[in-house]
């Protein structure tokens, strides 16, 4: 049954009621146009809060870096820029042959705070470096000497003696993977260690150029 005009009754709470079926409707009301603020503040607050959420991934996940030189040829080409994991050392202690990056230590920053390294780990706490003809080896707290894999190491013939280094607790010995061609532990003066807090992650990945995209191994 279709309702018509005559039909029809408006209640005083402003629905209306067809008199023959009973079905109930509600009066639509036209809808108010937004205010400027309401529109600007639903056009910035997408952009804030993805501000915010990049902010934190940078500040505490995540850390970008540029790659100046060509110390870490042929993992880390100069000028890639990589990703680090800042998380990484949470649940685990600093492995062998990680690449990190790190505030670089006094002498070398030479006061700029912001000056990092991207080095890999040769050196763990307790153990001493030595390197002979340009092959590393290391010796743990019993005296156990191995000889490093050098398979990342650039396609030269590396050569010097150096150390032997006894790396302290909560410090990390690190050289570059171009050895004749890295300043790293071997070369600083007043300390050739990396302390734990000076790490500012693991390095995870490069992202540009697209050419040397991929894991960081």
């Amino acid at each position: 049954m279709k309702c018509g005009g005559d039909n029809i009754r408006k209640n005083e709470d402003g629905t209306y009621v067809c008199q023959d079926c009973g079905a109930v409707a509600t009066e639509k009301k036209p809808e108010q146009p937004k205010s400027k603020g309401r529109e600007f503040a639903e056009f910035i607050l997408p952009i804030v809060i993805a501000f915010a959420v990049a902010m934190f991934l940078k500040s505490f996940i995540f850390a970008n870096a540029i790659v100046p030189t060509g110390s870490m040829l042929n993992t880390i080409q100069e000028g890639d820029r990589i990703i680090a994991s800042r998380i990484e050392y949470s649940f685990h202690d600093p492995e062998r042959y990680d690449i990190i990056i790190f505030k670089a230590p006094d002498e070398v920053a030479k006061g700029n705070e912001k000056t990092y390294y991207v080095k890999r780990i040769i050196g763990l706490p307790g153990e001493t470096v030595t390197v002979v003809n340009g092959v590393v080896y290391v010796a743990d707290k019993d005296g156990n000497t191995q000889q490093l894999r050098d398979d990342f190491v650039t396609a030269c013939t590396p050569t010097g003696n150096y150390g032997p280094y006894e790396v302290p607790e909560d410090s990390y010995f690190v050289m570059g993977d171009n050895r004749e061609n890295s300043v790293d532990s071997r070369f600083w003066v007043s300390t050739n260690y990396v302390h734990k807090d000076l790490i500012i992650g693991k390095a995870k990945f490069c992202y540009f150029p697209f050419t040397d995209a991929g894991k960081l191994e």
